[in-house]
């Protein structure tokens, strides 16, 4: 007992959208807001999926959408903010208004990832790939806080470790663990 398909198959459009399609969809929901996807393609006129209307709106169309390249302070926001929340795209997307979750998850996997890996840091866990060559330094980040996350400055410590090629942040916070693991509970 699944739900209903969105749209009927034989009697939509695939493919690329045209400029026509994206006017009226523009005008649809400039007029009636963001309501039910399902329902807006036939209310609209178009012979898309409601799918493919919400992910061309949100993707391509909306207006407060920030085009061109990341900037220096962005991705840097961007690599501090998966050290603290992993692969969380639409919480990472939260504190970069006008970037889109999608945007940002293509642009960590084909930009930012080689980037970490040629600084030396495992993308992954954000430690230095060769700890063979530890020669730690604890730096204050806090300038580095005040340029790229001022939101977050008074609630997040980071602590740098800097060794002979990379250097590995850490989240410090002493109320909140983010090592996670399972484990069979103790026995009394």
């Amino acid at each position: 007992m699944g739900r209903s398909p969105c749209c009927e198959k034989e009697h939509t459009n695939k493919g690329a959208w045209t400029k026509e399609e994206d006017e009226r969809l523009i005008k649809h929901i400039k007029q009636h807001g963001e309501g039910c996807w399902r329902s807006l393609p036939k209310a609209a006129g178009l012979l898309r999926c409601g799918k493919s209307c919400r992910l061309r709106w949100i993707n391509y169309l909306r207006p407060d959408l920030k085009r061109g390249n990341f900037t220096e302070e962005e991705d840097e926001l961007i690599i501090n903010l998966h050290s603290l929340l992993g692969n969380k795209w639409s919480l990472i997307a939260a504190r970069l208004p006008g970037r889109t979750d999608n945007e940002i998850k293509n642009y960590w996997n084909t930009h930012v990832k080689r980037k970490l890996i040629s600084r030396g840091i495992d993308p992954q866990t954000h430690r230095c790939l060769n700890p063979s060559n530890k020669n730690p330094r604890n730096v204050s980040m806090q300038t580095d806080m005040d340029d790229a996350m001022p939101a977050m400055r008074n609630d997040v410590g980071f602590k740098v470790e800097e060794y002979s090629n990379c250097s590995s942040v850490e989240f410090l916070h002493p109320q909140i663990n983010l090592d996670l693991s399972i484990r069979p509970p103790h026995l009394y």
